[in-house]
């Protein structure tokens, strides 16, 4: 065979598996479903979580949502961390050294579980796959409009179908593991959960440059 067509025969059946490895199944076109469907009427929640580091160490804490934009991490002592989302900011607080770091809510995969009319066909998310089966649901997903940001995989359970962990992959391909015990769902949560009192010298996120 011509190598040119040799080529030609080598792209087609490429593109032939890309094109299946995307299609979805009936059941999985349902279980996206049910994720948008639990998700945008999620609203509050409050839970203990149990947080796996790359290196295998742990942390725990209580995790608030308050759906769409809201989010606090607070991490049991001796850990000296906290995590907001205000609505427009992933805000990361090292009480350590009393040093904050602030990301748009929109770049991170935090801002997928906390997106407003959450839908996996939205243009501004990529699928990443869909994994049914021993009683769960995975989802994964990451921001079009840089998926090398990182990915969020969402771990929900069937027979009640709930959200009990997410796994996050970061740029350097490092995975956090987050799962969920005890979660409380509705209620009314403290607004100020989700504000940060940053110091007065601290620098305002929205500046550009000095």
């Amino acid at each position: 065979m011509p190598l040119m067509k040799l080529c030609s025969a080598l792209v087609a059946v490429l593109m032939f598996f890309a094109g299946s490895a995307s299609a979805l199944t009936d059941a999985e076109t349902a279980a996206l479903k049910r994720a948008e469907d639990y998700l945008n009427n999620l609203g509050n929640m409050q839970a203990r979580f149990l947080q796996v580091n790359p290196d295998g160490t742990t942390h725990e804490g209580e995790l608030f949502v308050s759906r769409p934009g809201k989010m606090r991490i607070t991490y049991d002592p001796p850990a000296q961390m906290l995590v907001v989302a205000d609505g427009k900011w992933l805000i990361y607080v090292d009480k350590e050294v009393n040093e904050s770091s602030y990301l748009d809510l929109g770049d991170t995969p935090a801002g997928l579980l906390l997106k407003d009319n959450m839908s996996f066909t939205d243009k501004a998310i990529k699928l990443r796959g869909v994994k049914l089966g021993n009683g769960k649901v995975e989802i994964a997903a990451s921001q079009a409009k840089d998926p090398a940001l990182g990915k969020l995989t969402f771990v929900f359970t069937e027979g009640p179908f709930e959200l009990r962990q997410w796994r996050v992959l970061d740029a350097q391909n490092q995975e956090v593991e987050v799962t969920l015990f005890e979660p409380r769902f509705g209620g009314t949560l403290d607004k100020k959960l989700f504000e940060y009192d940053k110091p007065a010298d601290e620098r305002d996120p929205g500046r550009k440059g000095d």
